[in-house]
């Protein structure tokens, strides 16, 4: 809850990642906030205010995954529509003919995008998740300890790039 807040304040993408990523946790811990609580939550060393909020909004969020039929794979509707206003972003972007830095990063990264849309569930996917959706694989395969090879990395270069030109053209 804490990160998330965070995180969305700073960078979209970075929020997403997370998002992703406590979904699953959420999944993994069968949606149990009690357990999430007792056994997840303690290592951040919040205090009981927080620790009582932070296992609210894990209640939450597993009540909306429920409610949502997001129990085995997908992403809530306040990550999608993140993800859908990310998209409309970038289409923005493409379209806008003063975006010259923004065009040369996205056709850099379009044949890695490419490639994962082609790949497994990606194809119904607009751009953008496709691209968070590679950060999360790395993030994965970090967290897991596993090595990631020099194509994936050669790949989220482009793809980073392209993501972190669209947060600062909307800053700006």
């Amino acid at each position: 809850m804490y990160v998330a807040k965070k995180l969305r304040s700073q960078s979209v993408s970075a929020y997403l990642v997370y998002m992703y990523q406590v979904e699953d946790l959420v999944r993994a811990y069968g949606f149990d906030a009690d357990r999430i609580a007792a056994e997840y939550l303690p290592r951040f060393g919040y205090e009981e205010k927080q620790l009582a909020q932070a296992k609210e909004w894990y209640e939450s969020l597993a009540r909306m995954m429920h409610e949502e039929g997001k129990e085995e794979a997908g992403h809530v509707r306040v990550v999608q529509n993140t993800l859908d206003l990310l998209e409309d972003h970038h289409q923005e972007l493409l379209a806008d003919n003063d975006e010259h830095d923004y065009k040369a990063a996205y056709y850099k990264a379009l044949p890695h995008i490419v490639a994962l849309r082609a790949q497994g569930n990606n194809r119904n996917k607009h751009e953008m998740e496709n691209c968070i959706d590679a950060l999360y694989g790395a993030t994965l395969l970090r967290m897991q300890g596993k090595e990631i090879s020099a194509g994936t990395q050669a790949a989220l270069k482009p793809i980073s790039d392209l993501l972190r030109l669209g947060e600062e053209a909307k800053q700006s």
